[in-house]
């Protein structure tokens, strides 16, 4: 593996010069458990933590922490999938089965945080893979990363699809109370099918509806992620319908649906699945994304539109002020015209 290329982004784009952790820092283990079966995880004592995003990529905030590489959530369309390849690890199975830990992330966090050189920028966490997956369980670092942001009032967001967020409800509430915490839960559809095959690593989309609903029950503002939006697979009508309604009843305070998109490492692993699964369907995702990584804007377009007038007509209330904006999707796709209830598409 070539760790020494896992390196610190910079301003301007990923580093090349300083690695973040050598050969000799790391630690492969491997846990004969039913919900570790087939894992293994490379447990290393990462050089730096806070990551600067490259300005090329247009994301409304410019820090994240990331405290995994791979995700056991096994998502067949994760966009992070060809990080796996700076480290000649496999964007597939591997992606899904060959984690990295940084096991020092909490306690380099706040010496980060405590630096002069640091003026409490607000970070972002769940961007490229999730904080939330299931080495967390064992692993335990949100809890001091958390802890750290709000020993030092530093604003942060995280994005997620696991349940395993309810164990820190405490910690955020504590942080929301000196600092602005913004969290959004992922649910691009609700089909129960779909879920199986493209999310097979995930919890349920009931089970991640409900976090919303115990997080917003606490007085904890949560908005959904409506994404991927599946086209041809979870873009009927009914389906938009019945996810923005099931959105609605777990009372996020936001919808926001991004269309899936295709970047390199997930493109192949994804058409190989689609060809799989739906293989009569793999010509017409070809001419849909015949162009690159996105579907084409007027599709963007079309799904932005129907989930908007879904919303309004299920009340799901506008953006709280003072919530921090989510994104895991670079390319905005315009909104659709205000009213009684407007979403933010980033």
């Amino acid at each position: 593996m070539r760790w020494e290329n896992l390196t610190a982004d910079t301003a301007e784009g990923p580093a090349r010069d300083a690695a973040l952790f050598g050969a000799d820092a790391v630690t492969t283990r491997t846990f004969d458990t039913p919900e570790f079966r087939g894992i293994t995880f490379h447990e290393i004592r990462a050089r730096s933590i806070v990551n600067r995003v490259p300005g090329a990529s247009r994301m409304p905030f410019e820090w994240t922490v990331n405290p995994y590489r791979g995700c056991s959530h096994a998502c067949v369309y994760c966009f992070a999938r060809k990080t796996h390849s700076y480290l000649d690890l496999d964007t597939g199975l591997g992606f899904d089965s060959q984690i990295v830990v940084k096991v020092n992330a909490p306690d380099l966090l706040r010496r980060q945080l405590a630096s002069r050189r640091w003026h409490g920028e607000h970070i972002a966490m769940g961007t490229n893979v999730d904080c939330y997956q299931r080495a967390e369980g064992r692993y335990r670092l949100m809890p001091g990363i958390i802890a750290a942001l709000r020993d030092h009032a530093n604003p942060f967001s995280i994005l997620t699809k696991g349940t395993l967020i309810l164990r820190d409800l405490d910690l955020l509430k504590q942080a929301s109370e000196v600092t602005d915490v913004g969290i959004s839960v992922s649910v691009g559809f609700t089909d129960t099918g779909l879920w199986r095959t493209v999310e097979p690593g995930t919890p349920a989309p009931e089970r991640r509806l409900d976090v919303v609903r115990t997080l917003t029950d606490h007085g904890m503002d949560c908005g959904v992620l409506m994404a991927p939006v599946i086209p041809f697979l979870g873009d009927h009508p009914a389906q938009l319908r019945a996810t923005v309604r099931a959105i609605a009843a777990s009372g996020a305070t936001s919808v926001t649906p991004l269309v899936l998109h295709l970047r390199p490492g997930a493109r192949e692993w994804f058409m190989a699945w689609l060809e799989h699964h739906h293989p009569h369907l793999v010509r017409r995702y070809e001419r849909l994304y015949a162009e690159g990584a996105y579907a084409p804007k007027w599709y963007q377009r079309r799904i932005t539109r129907q989930v908007h007038e879904l919303a309004q007509e299920y009340g799901i209330g506008p953006k709280r002020a003072g919530m921090p904006r989510r994104v895991t999707e670079p390319e905005p796709v315009p909104a659709a015209a205000p009213g009684p209830t407007q979403l933010t598409l980033l």
